[in-house]
């Protein structure tokens, strides 16, 4: 029986950080009770043994909670153990600057990818989040991965995602998904649609390993009014050249074309 409350006790822990991850700028006591689906004294106490940790900060002010950078120091050491982020930041950082657009670094992490970087250098700001977490099959970042994968792992990754239409663009099969990957290998490039978020668009580009297998990727994402067919392309150019420079950086060949 014990060993069963703690389990519940950490699954409870875990799905207040994962409320509070939510809302970057503060939470209410009421509305983390909603979305864990607790009571508000199990949240009120659990909120006060993370903020005796020093995880969760109270604002004074206005009562609510948010977590602290030292849950940020957490994942931030396996984050900066990892080649890619520190080979491509800079690649990234001037992609940015070159197309006034929104950057964004991903890795797969099973069947979902993982904003580990984002960088922007123009006026509108995107609502994506390092941290944030979405599914592979929708997403520019994630169908670039995907094209680089044998067909057998993509068709295992469809049957366990749980598809849904998160748009009225968003994938609905996996043949219509099979095709859009042939497209991707075509290109050398990804593009997402709207098929994860309406208004935006996004050129993404896989960063294979020397295997040709891809477990990172990155994206530029603009609004879709400015992300034309010929602005894509130009931009998918800019894109596969930072990927070029990064594969270089890395030690890892491009391979014949820069295809995926």
């Amino acid at each position: 029986m014990a060993e069963k409350n703690g389990v519940q006790s950490v699954e409870r822990i875990f799905a207040l950080i994962e409320q509070l991850a939510a809302h970057p700028a503060g939470a209410s006591l009421q509305s983390l009770a909603q979305g864990t689906d607790l009571a508000k004294s199990t949240v009120h106490r659990l909120l006060g043994s993370l903020v005796g940790l020093g995880y969760v900060a109270q604002d004074e002010a206005t009562g609510r909670y948010r977590l602290t950078l030292k849950m940020f120091e957490l994942s931030s050491g396996i984050v900066n153990s990892m080649d890619i982020m520190d080979v491509a930041k800079a690649h990234l950082e001037r992609l940015a600057q070159r197309t006034g657009e929104a950057v964004h670094l991903v890795i797969r992490d099973g069947r979902d990818i993982v904003y580990i970087y984002k960088t922007e250098n123009g006026p509108m700001r995107m609502s994506s989040r390092v941290g944030l977490r979405s599914p592979l099959y929708c997403t520019g970042v994630g169908k670039a991965i995907l094209a680089t994968l044998p067909a057998e792992e993509v068709a295992d990754v469809w049957a366990h995602s749980r598809p849904r239409k998160l748009t009225a663009r968003t994938v609905e099969d996996l043949p219509h998904l099979q095709q859009q990957l042939d497209e991707v290998r075509a290109n050398g490039y990804a593009v997402d649609d709207e098929e994860n978020e309406l208004g935006v668009r996004c050129v993404a580009v896989a960063i294979p390993g020397a295997d040709g297998r891809a477990e990172s990727a990155f994206s530029i994402s603009g609004l879709t009014p400015y992300m034309t067919p010929e602005r894509i392309r130009r931009i998918a150019a800019m894109a596969l050249d930072s990927r070029t420079d990064i594969l270089a950086d890395l030690g890892i060949a491009q391979r014949s074309g820069g295809k995926v």
